[in-house]
């Protein structure tokens, strides 16, 4: 029987709904998909973690990271940062043994690096969470009907530009601008379900509820 093709670049998730085509193939997929992305997030530590996440993406397919995720968060002791921030040579060279994650030197040096720095965010701003979510993207500026054509050219945006430029000028390291954004559709701090998919109305009363931290 041929598979009924669905408008929007919508595709028939494992749970035999309309979801983001990237989600649909693969059931860890669609359970980051429909419980995790895009929903607002305001914990340093779980912003921390996604910060890095996507920063270990760089140049990998998110699959990649989310099958590994677990073991991320055992070698980085929890993404708990206060902790991170104290790692030295021995845990770099421990982590380019561990087939768990990715052994990238540059990668696991800068996860330590951005520990360090984010405890002087925290000293200096009050909260990653409070720091990152003043780039929130102006609503005027989103497109009107998300589309999947839409949603491909939204690599970048100025606000994650704008975040990038600030976090290198802090000493952060591996935020470009278009895994900055990466990081806002993972957060919450925009809904990149395009329009028709089954959880895009559910991630977006949950945005309207969520306040801000400050």
């Amino acid at each position: 029987m041929a598979v009924k093709r669905l408008p929007n670049g919508l595709k028939v998730g494992v749970k035999g709904k309309p979801t983001c085509s990237w989600a649909a193939g693969d059931a860890g997929y669609q359970i980051y998909h429909d419980d995790e992305w895009g929903r607002p997030v305001g914990d340093n530590i779980r912003l921390f973690e996604k910060l890095c996440l996507e920063g270990f993406q760089a140049g990998l397919s998110w699959l990649t990271i989310l099958r590994k995720r677990e073991n991320f968060r055992k070698a980085f002791k929890g993404f708990d940062f206060k902790k991170v921030a104290r790692f030295g040579e021995k845990d770099v060279d421990r982590l380019l043994q561990d087939s768990g994650v990715i052994r990238h030197r540059g990668k696991i040096e800068a996860t330590i690096n951005n520990a360090q720095r984010a405890l002087e965010m925290v000293k200096e701003e009050g909260s990653i969470a409070a720091f990152i979510w003043r780039y929130e993207p102006d609503p005027k500026g989103r497109p009107k009907k998300l589309t999947k054509k839409a949603l491909m050219k939204l690599t970048q945006v100025p606000e994650s530009a704008a975040l990038s430029k600030e976090l290198k000028k802090r000493g952060w390291r591996f935020v470009g601008p278009t895994t900055m954004y990466a990081l806002m559709q993972a957060m919450g701090m925009v809904n990149d379900h395009i329009d028709g998919c089954h959880v895009r109305d559910v991630v977006e009363k949950e945005r309207k509820k969520f306040k801000r931290p400050s």
